[in-house]
């Protein structure tokens, strides 16, 4: 199986950026599309980014366009979503997870997830 473990999130004010990461184990992640996902208090876990398994195709959810950049590493197996321009609204648990399917907005999907990292933009 696969295993992500996302890291980075922290407390940060509006207007500043904040790098995460997802670390995955196994040796088959560079056949996989990887996404981020984020879930505020009382919503649905919602779709921010994805990337196929080259890294040559990327989506982004209308929201954070202009303003995040999701990457790989396939050599380090890494996942990486650069947040620029924060507002309060990208205030979430973030979580990366992993498709055999091809870079896709749908959660379902996703058959592995991190345990995601908190970010917290405040006013």
């Amino acid at each position: 199986q696969v295993q992500l473990v996302e890291s980075g999130g922290g407390l940060v004010q509006a207007g500043a950026s904040l790098g995460l990461s997802c670390a995955a184990s196994g040796r088959t992640f560079s056949l996989y599309a990887m996404g981020w996902f984020r879930q505020a208090p009382g919503k649905e876990r919602e779709f921010v980014a994805t990337i196929s398994a080259t890294g040559h195709y990327t989506d982004y959810v209308d929201s954070v366009k202009g303003r995040f950049t999701i990457s790989r590493d396939n050599a380090k197996n890494t996942l990486h979503l650069q947040m620029s321009s924060l507002k309060p609204e990208d205030t979430a648990v973030y979580f990366c997870a992993s498709t055999p399917a091809g870079a896709t907005r749908e959660k379902r999907a996703y058959r592995y997830w991190g345990q995601g990292t908190q970010v917290t933009v405040s006013s």
